[in-house]
């Protein structure tokens, strides 16, 4: 199959696009590649997919560098090539930069999932999976959280634009019958992650002597999801549309819900389902640094939230899939690969 993978340059996106490429696969990307964080990084990363696609077949890997809000861009690349999915990764992503960066989210978020919801809709594309964000549970404090949880208090404006795509994806389903899944990620981690992550920047700290700032004194839980776990449970969800939900009035749980509809659409929680304390997590970066970190303890931060858990039994029910990678061994993997790369 040929698939397009926005973000293919980023975290996520350069792991998937290699899994597809070892399965065998086509896969056009298209990033930015934009400064957010160390473009070295991102630079690196495409070198690495290159790297694997000189062993394949003549154009099994294409690589496009653009903007997503450039609608001339994405359009040629939909004219170019004839996408059997497509998996939407690229975004600006980043709580915190998005109280400073507001407009960066504007762009890319808003406008950029609208061209691509326009040239699947156009160029009637089997699946659309795109990547949501578990920020969009904000305010909820049910946890472990759920697909079925109302979403209505995001707690910043990354989190409200991956809301709103889900809510424009839902749209596209209804009026145009495009089969759309949004996958909300639970911090992932993993080797060539994003600097910007907390684990990453914990790393780099310790290594180097510096303070870490442990915000809401350590007392935070995250539901850390390790790369190769969430790179299964994305070819996974691409690989299957979504179907619509049969509505009936005299059945309720028939009746419209937030992850569901009557429209080929689904939200998965994409999760470790074992929110671990920040304390805990970084106690093992440094038994695997072999260095004690010297701690910084703040307030809690604007714009976050005190705990992430996933309730991810829709993606076991549906797709057999659970997450495998304990931390202790996530963060040992990840530990090797940044002292080899660093």
């Amino acid at each position: 199959m040929t698939y397009l993978v926005t973000g293919s340059a980023g975290f996520v996106g350069y792991h998937v696009t290699k899994a597809l490429l070892a399965g065998g696969h086509r896969v056009i990307g298209l990033d930015s590649v934009n400064d957010y964080y160390r473009v070295d990084l991102k630079e690196a990363r495409l070198s690495e997919i290159d790297g694997v696609a000189k062993g394949l077949a003549p154009e099994s890997w294409r690589f496009y560098r653009g903007n997503l809000e450039d609608s001339g861009l994405v359009s040629a690349i939909f004219a170019s090539h004839r996408f059997d999915r497509v998996i939407h990764l690229a975004a600006q992503a980043g709580v915190r930069y998005s109280i400073t960066n507001p407009r960066a989210y504007a762009e890319s978020n808003l406008d950029g999932f609208l061209n691509i919801l326009e040239e699947c809709r156009a160029h009637k594309i089997e699946h659309l999976a795109y990547a949501s964000s578990s920020s969009v549970y904000g305010m909820n404090r049910k946890v472990p959280f759920s697909e079925s949880d109302p979403v209505d208090h995001p707690v910043s404006l990354y989190a409200a634009t991956k809301r709103a795509n889900e809510l424009m994806a839902h749209t596209y389903a209804h009026l145009y019958g495009l089969p759309v899944t949004g996958m909300r990620f639970f911090t992932v981690y993993g080797p060539f992650g994003r600097p910007d992550m907390a684990y990453f920047k914990f790393a780099d700290a310790i290594r180097q002597g510096r303070e870490i700032d442990i915000y809401n004194g350590g007392d935070l839980l995250r539901d850390f999801t390790y790369i190769d776990d969430v790179v299964r449970a994305v070819i996974s969800i691409a690989d299957r549309p979504a179907l619509p939900c049969p509505v009936t009035a005299d059945d309720p749980q028939a009746l419209p819900r937030p992850d569901r509809s009557s429209a080929p659409y689904r939200i998965y929680n994409v999760g470790n389902s074992d929110p671990v304390r920040l304390e805990t997590f970084i106690s093992i970066l440094e038994t695997e640094l072999a260095v004690k970190a010297k701690r910084n303890y703040l307030p809690m931060q604007a714009g976050d939230v005190y705990m992430t858990a996933a309730d991810t039994s829709a993606l076991e029910r549906d797709f057999g899939w659970k997450p495998s990678t304990p931390i202790a061994d996530g963060l040992k993997k990840f530990v090797e690969w940044y002292k080899n790369f660093y």
